[in-house]
């Protein structure tokens, strides 16, 4: 695993140089600057999207945590597109496209989440009435 990460880099500048190879380096350029905007604009879509769901959950409001990690996906999805190579933006395209996602998870045995719902107090509030003093009040004798 740790042998693939250090060879990721080279594998996207090798994808990189065959684009440019068989287009142009301008054409190759352009690839880059665009999936670039493209990932800074999904991270700020939603950035914006999820702090207005975590704001909802805090008003006590029902959120599953799917939502959450649909937004999450979405995230990893903006970096490996700011990330420039063909290979990251493969990945992107399979995490942005929920079912994609989802059968992706599902296959590395990833648990499924279960909706979040806050839990509510069902007993009945029961008021007793009596006398009471304080015993650390009182001298010892």
């Amino acid at each position: 695993m740790r042998f693939l990460v250090m060879l990721l880099p080279w594998l996207e500048l090798f994808t990189l140089i065959e684009l440019g190879i068989k287009t142009s380096a301008l054409t190759a350029l352009a690839y880059v600057f665009l999936t670039f905007l493209l990932g800074v604009a999904i991270l700020q879509r939603q950035g914006a999207g999820m702090f207005e769901r975590l704001r909802q959950t805090q008003e006590g409001r029902i959120v599953g945590p799917q939502l959450l990690l649909d937004d999450m996906a979405m995230g990893l999805a903006g970096l490996l597109l700011i990330i420039p190579g063909m290979i990251t933006d493969v990945g992107a395209l399979l995490v942005m496209v929920g079912p994609l996602r989802r059968r992706l998870v599902q296959w590395l045995g990833g648990p499924q989440p279960e909706p979040y719902a806050p839990e509510r107090d069902s007993t009945t509030h029961v008021t007793i009435e009596g006398r009471y003093r304080r015993v650390d009040d009182e001298e010892i004798r």
